[in-house]
């Protein structure tokens, strides 16, 4: 067998390794933010934000701070996670105009917000993806999709399980493509199909609805489940959340800046 010089070789090795990839999917997976379980969280989405909360990891509202303000939980030493309503319209948000009635459909119980038709990417694959560039663009690490669970509630649209995972799986690749890590919000029964879509999950009170068994699926493949309760005491869900390695705080309905951890 001819030898390949040993110059030649070593150039083929070089280009090699710079050319494969272990990774199928596009983007810079290895350089997105992967949160691990257990790490602690603070969740605000009201009131003046109180950066000093010594944890990890915070989820405040995208549009309402600014660049500065993720810049500066950085130099604290904090990941932060983008929150964004991607399944239901606010009419307050400054993008609230560009939606057509065509897809705007029932309330879903919280004051100015209506289900979306999510049938209709035609129409929220570039509204979202304008949204998703702000969380970018302010230097987010990840996003919270919030209302991914439309399909299992009265919406005023035909909403099937199956166009539930096409929009969640829509979400999620937008964000990767912006570098982005993407929770999965609550829709506890797509799991299975989803946990490998996203990097993380985010819930409310699986605990009050005996539900958080439903995502262990996420701590068992390394993701974080950034967990709330509203209505329990921290002793009637702590022990429960700490052995299934949850990051579970108590929180108020506001999500002001009052927290208290397990």
């Amino acid at each position: 067998m001819r030898r390949v010089p040993l110059l030649v070789a070593a150039l083929v090795l070089v280009l090699a390794g710079c050319t494969s990839t272990s990774d199928d999917e596009p983007g810079p997976r290895r350089d997105r933010w992967q949160p691990r379980p257990g790490q602690a969280w603070q969740w605000q989405l009201s009131g003046r934000l109180d950066p000093a909360v010594d944890v990890p990891v915070y989820d405040i509202d995208g549009f309402d701070h600014p660049a500065s303000t993720v810049a500066d939980l950085h130099r604290r030493g904090r990941k932060v996670i983008c929150y964004l309503s991607t399944g239901a319209w606010e009419d307050w948000r400054p993008d609230a105009a560009e939606f057509p009635k065509s897809v705007i459909g029932k309330g879903n119980g919280w004051e100015g917000e209506r289900w979306l038709d999510i049938r209709r990417t035609d129409v929220l694959e570039p509204l979202m993806a304008a949204r998703l560039d702000m969380c970018r663009d302010k230097g987010f690490d990840a996003v919270e999709p919030d209302n991914m669970d439309g399909y299992a509630n009265r919406t005023g649209f035909a909403l099937t399980a199956a166009h539930q995972l096409r929009y969640n799986r829509l979400i999620a690749r937008l964000a990767h493509e912006r570098g982005l890590a993407v929770g999965l919000k609550n829709d506890l029964d797509q799991i299975p199909q989803l946990v490998d879509d996203f990097d993380f999950a985010v819930n409310e009170q699986c605990a009050e609805h005996d539900e958080c068994a439903a995502l262990s699926p996420f701590i068992e493949a390394g993701k974080a489940v950034f967990h709330v309760e509203y209505e329990l005491a921290t002793p009637e869900f702590c022990p429960e959340a700490e052995r299934l390695r949850m990051s579970s705080i108590l929180k108020r309905y506001e999500l002001g800046a009052w927290r208290e951890p397990c």
